[in-house]
């Protein structure tokens, strides 16, 4: 699957949902396409960037689209790729954009987001 190259294609009006098993999640994409009604907001980072929320923090910060030499993609803080505040791109299709948290103990809390692009 394609994977998120700037910010901008990120930036939008998202349905959000999460699990934790794999076998969950066709049933959360549903899920999370249904949160439209109350979508979450990602939007533009003043540094060019987006603004999402990091793990327990209830205020957003700004966060880049970075790449690694092992050619994975991660949204997370500036800095080095990979890190533990980073999220891994699983899959983005320009419609659904799925994101796994590189921190075990945060992904262990949160699950496996799964965000959907409402339509307006």
């Amino acid at each position: 699957p394609a994977l998120a190259q700037t910010a901008d294609q990120l930036v939008g009006r998202w349905g959000l949902a999460a699990y934790f098993r794999e076998a969950d999640a066709p049933r959360v994409r549903a899920a999370a396409a249904a949160q439209c009604g109350a979508p979450y907001i990602i939007g533009k980072g003043p540094s060019g960037g987006v603004m999402l929320h990091r793990p327990d923090e209830s205020r957003t910060s700004e966060h880049v689209v970075k790449s690694s030499l092992l050619g994975k993609s991660y949204i997370g803080p500036a800095g080095e790729a990979g890190g533990s505040k980073d999220r891994e791109i699983v899959s983005f299709d320009g419609a659904t954009l799925v994101l796994r948290w590189v921190d075990e103990s945060v992904a262990s809390r949160y699950g496996t987001m799964v965000f959907v692009k409402c339509r307006r």
